[in-house]
């Protein structure tokens, strides 16, 4: 055969395979590929087409790490930082809960925050794009995410508005439940009972704000001022994200900032108050039996696994707005940390700020008006540095000197055990507990509209990652505009949200709070730790890392992600649902009569209701699986990112000379195309070259190729064999 017949078969078998390749790879979804030489087998000149993909996808980049790390710290610092974590502490055991807290935050905490920061950064989508492409028949992963991410952001930004009604009612002196209100009946002027019978700032909270009904039965119509409420938090919360993460960036350098120098401030005002370091010191004197307490590890690891964010899909989206070799691991570890010294600060402040002892002050005043005897203080005594051993000694001696009239001095044993087991959680301690501790405080508005303010940036910031966790996914997977989606999320989200503001919305909350997310985002949770780390396999997973990074994680990851972290949410899952079957579902309803709250079971149709919130949650998981077991929905592989493919590509392309022209023409007369042996993609068996061949719709990898058909006219050895010029 003459040469120049050689070269054209040679250039048009290269074209072919070539051609093949990039089919396989870009699932035959149109690129705008350049144009660049490449010798094969030492054919000087010749040009042939490379994979190639501009550099720049089209997808939004954070302007800086800076403002990606105040996003994360942002979405995961929230309201339960302030509210549950203090809570727990006092309840676990003091400093013996933070040694449990801090353990499972290293072996389940960091290295599942690190695993949603890699793959988001990797595949540059959001959790249903990323869970399509590791594992099409576990695409419901990301579909349950969002879902969850719907039914929180109802009711999250119901607390939101709450807290924007307390703070615009904070711009008055005194504050509005700083005293019970007077009810005049002609000339007789009476106390509220319902006030009298509870105290000012809890009947603030039940009756002139929630205005709520004695059961979730009662509907009671609709709060206007919570309604008005909703709507604000709303507006804010669509002006905040409606350019995506070019609104919400900007208002990240905000939001997640300004709670710091709210708590700093809060600590330095709690740490002047009597008491307060008898209350730090005793939260943090660990008793340490508590440590051998099933539960005190159970809900240590449910709060680590809720204060990140894990499974939301927020996460994942504002990471896969990150450059490919971003250093992931940093952030992981960073953001994991600040959320840790968060929870700290916040328990710091709670419990110094609560622990104020306001008997010391009647005492000095029955003392300067004659009541008491300045004889029955014990010279020992110091009002300006009271303890509570001496306010115990104190007390005691009044009590019996004043045997016949101490009823009438209003004075209370301070036991500090018992202060702090009044403390309570949730809405509680954020609208009942800390709401009349500032009203001891001087110039107590300020400090009220500084606390509020706290709490809506606060939960503004989690909103935020909510909320991208909802809209990046859809946006990827549809060409849809950004801003009429988003305003059409938030108005259809509003109306949803009016159950919640019913009289009767508080109970909504609740139950929304106890059943809407917890077990659905345990299993979603695991399911990523399985599908990444059995299913596409952890060496495979190390190898991605190392190529993004440019080094290799550490080895402990590789088997915490292989063995710890889901041994220990199986754990959780079973003990989460042990809770919740001896736990008699029910909340905790206010008796206008009584004045307090009394627990209540749910009625029957609730009962359902609570059940339908945990199934519709998780019924994308099985509903997908089966689809995509029998081919009944696509992978939505055609949804996959641009920059992923090209990487992928890139990959394949840039082979060595020696290597590709093996590949393409074989090393000697007759011999078929060899592959070069390289690490696959995806591919079943972690040690096993690609095989297009083996790639069925019903494998868990290749999401990218199961559709692409390789031509059955497509010759696996040239018709005649070929042999590579020398470059001689």
């Amino acid at each position: 055969m003459p040469k120049n017949s050689k070269v054209t078969q040679r250039e048009q078998s290269h074209e072919h395979v070539t051609e093949s390749v990039a089919d396989l790879l870009a699932h035959e979804e149109p690129l705008d590929y350049k144009n660049s030489s490449l010798n094969v087998g030492g054919a000087a000149g010749k040009k042939v087409p490379q994979i190639e993909v501009p550099e720049n996808d089209g997808r939004p980049a954070w302007n800086s790490k800076l403002q990606y790390i105040l996003a994360q710290v942002g979405f995961s610092v929230g309201l339960g930082n302030v509210w549950r974590f203090p809570y727990l502490c006092q309840k676990n055991g003091g400093g013996a809960y933070l040694v449990p807290y801090f353990i499972l935050l290293i072996i389940i905490g960091i290295p599942l925050f690190f695993l949603e920061l890699a793959v988001g950064q990797k595949i540059r989508r959001g959790s249903i794009g990323v869970w399509n492409y590791v594992c099409p028949r576990l695409g419901g992963i990301g579909m349950s995410s969002l879902m969850v991410c719907g039914f929180v952001g109802l009711y999250y930004n119901v607390i939101i508005g709450w807290s924007i009604f307390y703070f615009f009612q904070s711009f008055q002196y005194p504050l509005p439940w700083s005293d019970c209100p007077i009810r005049k009946n002609g000339t007789l002027a009476i106390v509220e009972p319902e006030c009298d019978k509870s105290s000012a700032t809890t009947y603030f909270w039940y009756r002139q704000t929630l205005n709520t009904t004695s059961t979730i039965a009662e509907s009671g119509g609709l709060n206007v001022k919570m309604t008005l409420s909703l709507l604000v938090a709303w507006i804010i919360v669509c002006l905040a994200v409606i350019k995506g993460i070019a609104s919400s960036g900007k208002v990240m350098y905000f939001s997640s900032l300004f709670p710091y120098v709210v708590l700093f401030c809060f600590l330095v005002r709690g740490l002047m108050l009597k008491g307060s370091v008898d209350g730090i010191a005793h939260m943090f004197t660990p008793k340490l039996e508590k440590m051998l307490e099933p539960q005190v590890w159970r809900e240590a690891a449910t709060q680590v696994f809720f204060a990140l964010g894990l499974g939301f899909g927020g996460v994942i989206a504002f990471s896969s707005y990150n450059k490919i070799d971003n250093n992931c691991h940093f952030d992981a570890v960073l953001v994991s940390f600040i959320n840790f010294f968060t929870s700290i600060l916040a328990t710091l402040v709670v419990f110094a700020v609560l622990v104020e002892n306001q008997n010391a002050e009647k005492i000095l005043g029955y003392l300067n008006s004659n009541v008491l005897s300045h004889d029955l203080i014990p010279p020992h005594v110091n009002f300006s540095h009271l303890t509570t051993s001496d306010y115990a000694e104190m007390y005691g001696v009044i009590k019996t000197v004043k045997e016949d009239g101490f009823a009438q001095l209003g004075l209370e044993p301070c036991v500090l055990v018992d202060e702090l087991n009044k403390a309570v959680q949730g809405t509680g301690l954020a609208f009942i507990a800390f709401t009349e501790a500032m009203t001891h405080f001087p110039a107590s508005p300020f400090w009220s509209v500084m606390f509020f303010f706290m709490l809506i940036n606060l939960g503004l910031g989690s909103m935020i990652g909510t909320m991208t966790g909802i809209t990046t996914p859809v946006l990827d997977a549809y060409k849809v505009q950004k801003e009429l989606f988003t305003v059409c999320c938030c108005i259809v989200a509003f109306f949803c949200g009016l159950l919640f503001v019913q009289r009767s919305g508080n109970y909504f909350v609740t139950m929304f709070d106890d059943y809407s997310a917890g077990l659905p985002l345990t299993v979603v949770v695991i399911l990523e730790n399985v599908s990444v780390a059995w299913i596409y396999g952890t060496k495979r997973f190390m190898q991605d890392l190392e190529d993004m990074l440019g080094f290799r994680p550490c080895i402990i990851y590789f088997y915490l992600w292989k063995y710890v972290s889901p041994l220990c949410l199986i754990v959780l899952i079973s003990a989460t649902v042990i809770e919740m079957a001896v736990s008699p579902p029910g909340y905790n309803a206010w008796v206008q009569e009584l004045a307090q709250e009394r627990f209540q079971s749910y009625p029957p149709w609730a009962l359902a209701m609570c059940f339908a919130l945990i199934i519709v949650a998780m019924l994308p998981l099985p509903v997908v699986f089966i689809a995509r077991h029998f081919n009944l929905m696509s992978d939505g592989s055609n949804k996959l990112s641009v920059s992923y493919r090209k990487t992928m590509m890139k990959d394949m392309s840039n082979l060595e000379e020696q290597d590709e022209a093996r590949f393409i023409l074989g090393t000697k007369p007759g011999e078929a195309p060899i592959a070069p042996a390289r690490r696959p993609y995806l591919t079943p068996g972690g040690n096993k070259p690609m095989d297009p061949n083996s790639l069925s719709p019903n494998s868990c990898y290749g999401t990218s190729y199961q559709n692409a058909a390789i031509s059955p006219t497509t010759p696996s050895t040239p018709d005649t064999p070929v042999t590579p010029e020398s470059d001689s």
